[in-house]
């Protein structure tokens, strides 16, 4: 366990550890770190636009992963047939997973075009006006919301398909003899045993969520009106706009706090539910 316990340590305790010790000092880079204690969590705690972006984020995240693992588990359970071709499905789902987020927001910026954009003009043909996608405050974070969930439901398939797939055929074949509806089996049999790739999923999805950064840096940059200012973006401009790199690693804890809260709620409520031995 030694090589794997040192990269545990150096590429996320360390870390952690450093940035709080940058949160007790005011550090602007280019001069030397004056110790500050506490002053940056009181200026936290009254910072409206901090919290403003941490509101975005949850906003964000509510957005994204419900809609992102609904659809991933019905294109799951759609592929999980012997039909011609399902190979070559699969793999198109993931394509956009494979994709770096930079090029896919510039390619969904011009989709999202007012004017010129694909989706716009697909609208015109049934006669809706489309709204100005990304410079309106209404429609900025569902849009980029959006291109996450297009984005990844190919990914989280793959794993719910695994899951599916780790099921014994057995149990669906006692159940029909017992009269189970499909809903039934649904509902009885592959839901309760999917919670360990449920459990998987929605952990590494929220977090990497909470992390939302670069479609939105290509986007929004954050607006219109602060409307996408998600809080990894806020420490973005903190640290490398502001060249606050104290307040910067304030706002990263308080960021780690909330995803670290959010993780152990997660594993409490999976931890009674989920069966891992189908023996």
């Amino acid at each position: 366990m030694g090589p794997s316990l040192l990269g545990v340590v150096a590429f996320l305790l360390l870390p952690v550890v450093i940035v709080f010790a940058l949160s007790l000092f005011r550090w602007e880079l280019l001069s030397a770190p004056v110790f500050v204690g506490l002053d940056n969590y009181t200026r936290l705690a009254g910072d409206g636009e901090a919290w403003h972006s941490l509101w975005v984020t949850i906003l964000y995240v509510l957005l994204c992963i419900p809609l992102q693992t609904v659809l991933a588990l019905a294109l799951a359970l759609m592929l999980d047939r012997r039909i011609k071709g399902v190979r070559i499905l699969r793999s198109l789902f993931v394509i956009p997973w494979m994709a770096t987020p930079i090029v896919m927001g510039l390619v969904w910026d011009w989709i999202f075009d007012p004017r010129d954009g694909a989706l716009n003009r697909a609208l015109d043909l049934v006669g809706v006006t489309g709204p100005d996608w990304l410079s309106d405050p209404a429609w900025a974070l569902p849009a980029v919301a959006l291109v996450n969930v297009w984005q990844h439901t190919g990914y989280t398939m793959l794993f719910f398909l695994a899951g599916l797939q780790g099921i014994p055929k057995e149990l669906y074949d006692a159940s029909s003899t017992d009269g189970a509806t499909p809903a039934q089996r649904f509902w009885k049999i592959t839901l309760p045993l999917l919670n360990p790739t449920m459990f998987f999923v929605t952990v590494t999805n929220l977090i990497g969520a909470f992390q939302a950064f670069d479609t939105i840096f290509v986007m929004t940059d954050g607006g219109p009106g602060g409307g996408t200012d998600v809080i990894n973006f806020r420490i973005f401009g903190t640290a490398f706009r502001e060249f606050d790199f104290g307040y910067a690693s304030t706002l990263s804890m308080l960021l780690f706090a909330v995803i670290l809260l959010v993780t152990l709620a997660q594993v409490r409520f999976f931890g009674r539910r989920t069966t891992y031995d189908l023996s």
